[in-house]
């Protein structure tokens, strides 16, 4: 029986699925690794690391059960986190540690570049934000802040392209990864000039664009070896995690959004054509030629919970990570809407749409003597769901949508989807595969090898699985928060630049 490997390199893990050829999962493995902040807003990967454990976990799907269950390989299709950025010498040799999106170094670059005459015209053409997280300011804060590194770097790549470099020895982008760099024409599918000239570089320091569907790589004879596999088995190339987190979730013409919540969130719609802005705050990144998803990202998603339950969850008992977060869970279930009047604002590294302030930081407001440690924990998944909200409403004054779908890591969790569905006092499918990356990227890649027609049949056949109803009442009250929590996040600006001169002082 014939089956498709899917590799997703998202922020904390690497997830190997496997599905059959009619989008149905057969096994899946997970590896994870760190991300290290070496100072305040720095954010970075080991790419040696990523890789080896990639290969590991690949390795061991197909030994445990692929090769096992005689299943063939028809096909290995990948995806990946945006935005990272990583520094290779000519050797391939990384120089140093990728640079990922949650990095908020690049503020000075990134103002420079809203500033700079072809400012907002980089914005329009690339589709990307003007923000930190993007690599053209990355790269020009290498170029600024570490010559040496930048006069020896070959080739500027991403986490995804090394993964493929190392297995192929090709330097590959797909059109979706290269959409979120900044330096990318959207429109014209090929490097823009305007962008290059402001990073300081040329684009042979910079990988070959090829379409998401592409298969023209091929496995080292090494790694067809070390795997089983044979050495014309077809490699897609793939897209990126938030694209195919849409198409994951059915999700590739109008009407309908799609909220994703793993380590960090977004919330996005899907069209043939790219969503104006005036105020420049959504991104337009490409799933395939012809089909753009627009939206925008929070940097504070899952990861701001985990934080909350390492520095304050009870490991008493020998208890392990899962566990004491479901336990939080539970008492933030005992606190009605509203955390009895506790605010929390989620931005600890920063945030991105729709505030766009790498500066912004993390606040409990509202406390009072009567406040417990459940009310913290019910304000903290509040806090994070106000963020997602508030990127919703602000896309609903572009796009009307009726339906909304949830994806993620977060999205099984009942809590976490009733407290999302009361804010948006809108019913909220959940899908039948929660992973909804993996599903995406099975699904570009069966329609490649053209079990479904194009992309739209593709994405009808995902089902959703539990409907969650908003409750009027709590509606109501996170409206009345939500003017709070709003005031609050745009009100504190100045105060946010003063603790952050702080914060570097130290």
């Amino acid at each position: 029986m014939d089956c498709i490997i899917t590799i997703d390199i998202n922020t904390s893990a690497v997830k190997i699925h496997a599905f059959d050829m009619n989008g149905r999962m057969l096994c899946w493995k997970k590896g994870s690794y760190p991300t290290f902040h070496p100072q305040p807003d720095y954010s970075e990967q080991d790419p040696e690391q990523i890789f080896i454990t990639t290969l590991y976990i690949l390795k061991n799907l197909l030994n445990e059960y692929v090769h096992p269950k005689k299943y063939k390989v028809t096909a290995i299709c990948f995806s990946s986190s945006m935005h990272s950025v990583l520094a290779v010498d000519k050797n391939g040799t990384p120089l140093g540690n990728a640079i990922i999106w949650a990095d908020n170094r690049g503020v000075k670059e990134s103002e420079a570049l809203k500033k700079h005459p072809q400012g907002e015209s980089i914005f329009n053409t690339t589709g990307t934000p003007i923000h930190p997280m993007s690599p053209i300011v990355k790269i020009t804060w290498i170029k600024n802040h570490d010559k040496a590194r930048f006069d020896q770097t070959h080739k500027f790549i991403s986490l995804k392209e090394y993964i493929i470099k190392q297995l192929t020895g090709e330097y590959v982008v797909d059109h979706s990864i290269a959409s979120s760099t900044g330096l990318f024409d959207i429109h014209n599918l090929k490097w823009n000039q305007d962008s290059l000239d402001f990073a300081g570089i040329t684009a042979d320091r910079l990988s070959e664009p090829l379409s998401v569907f592409n298969t023209n790589l091929f496995l080292k004879k090494e790694y067809c070896f070390t795997l089983g596999l044979p050495a014309k088995t077809t490699l897609i190339i793939g897209a990126s995690d938030g694209c195919l987190a849409t198409l994951g979730a059915g999700i590739v013409g109008s009407g309908r959004a799609t909220i994703t919540i793993g380590s960090s969130g977004a919330v996005r719609v899907a069209g043939k054509g790219v969503l104006k802005d005036e105020k420049n705050r959504f991104f337009n990144y490409l799933l395939a030629e012809g089909y753009y998803v627009s939206g925008g990202p929070t940097n504070n998603g899952g990861v701001v919970f985990e934080w909350f339950a390492r520095q304050f969850g009870d490991f008493s008992e020998d208890l392990d990570f899962e566990d004491v977060v479901n336990d939080l869970f539970k008492e933030a279930a005992q606190v009605k809407a509203g955390a009895d009047g506790l605010l929390f604002l989620p931005y600890l590294l920063g945030e991105r749409a729709p505030l766009w302030n790498a500066n912004a930081r993390g606040m409990y407001f509202g406390l009072n003597i009567s406040h417990e440690r459940k009310h913290f924990v019910r304000a903290t998944l509040e806090g994070i769901l106000f963020e997602m909200y508030s990127i919703g409403k602000t896309l609903e004054t572009h796009r009307n949508f009726d339906s909304i779908y949830i994806n993620g890591a977060y999205a099984s969790l009942p809590l976490w989807t009733q407290i999302l569905t009361d804010m948006y006092g809108k019913t909220i499918h959940v899908n039948d595969h929660h992973d909804s990356v993996a599903l995406g990227t099975a699904l570009l890649g069966l329609t490649q090898l053209g079990v479904y027609s194009n992309l739209e049949a593709a994405a009808s056949t995902v089902k959703s699985v539990e409907t969650y109803q908003p409750n009027p009442k709590n509606h109501e009250i996170y409206m009345k928060y939500f003017e709070i929590f709003e005031r609050l996040s745009h009100n504190l600006k100045n105060e946010f630049e003063q603790i952050v001169a702080l914060q570097q002082e130290l």
